[in-house]
């Protein structure tokens, strides 16, 4: 069978309300937590908008399978 390539396991939201999640975006975008909340408080929670903002990809890298 083959991989279906049309979905994407990105997050479309960023929610910022736990610590893993605010650690999950930080790595994901390398940047510290507060750039992140910054960037989000900023701009909203949209992650290609946020990406944006931050100078950052989106997706920027290779799908996690």
């Amino acid at each position: 069978m083959a991989d279906d390539q049309t979905t994407s396991p990105e997050p479309t939201v960023l929610n910022m309300t736990e610590p893993w999640e605010r650690a999950y975006w930080a790595r994901r975008f390398m940047v510290p937590v507060e750039q992140v909340q910054a960037a989000v408080e900023a701009v909203g929670a949209d992650p290609a908008t946020v990406a944006a903002h931050l100078g950052r990809d989106w997706p920027g890298h290779e799908p996690i399978v």
